[in-house]
């Protein structure tokens, strides 16, 4: 499993973007995102950085992997 990259908040967001994700609204220091045809809804913390096990309980959320995720995030 690739290690994961500490990011912030709205690089995570455009990561989550990529994948079909999308801003619902946000409230406070958290933005809520949506995708079609999902249960889940994503809690982001919008924070200079967010743990990594923040970060893969949401990947893990969102029904990808942790490379998928990463290799996304380096294209950043």
């Amino acid at each position: 499993m690739p290690p994961m990259p500490v990011l912030r908040g709205r690089e995570v967001v455009r990561v989550f973007e990529h994948f079909g994700w999308r801003v619902a609204r946000q409230r406070g220091s958290h933005i809520i995102m949506v995708k079609e045809g999902q249960m889940a809804t994503l809690s982001i913390p919008d924070h200079k950085e967010i743990a990594r096990g923040t970060v893969r309980s949401l990947v893990r959320s969102a029904g990808l992997t942790i490379g998928e995720f990463v290799e996304e995030s380096k294209k950043l």
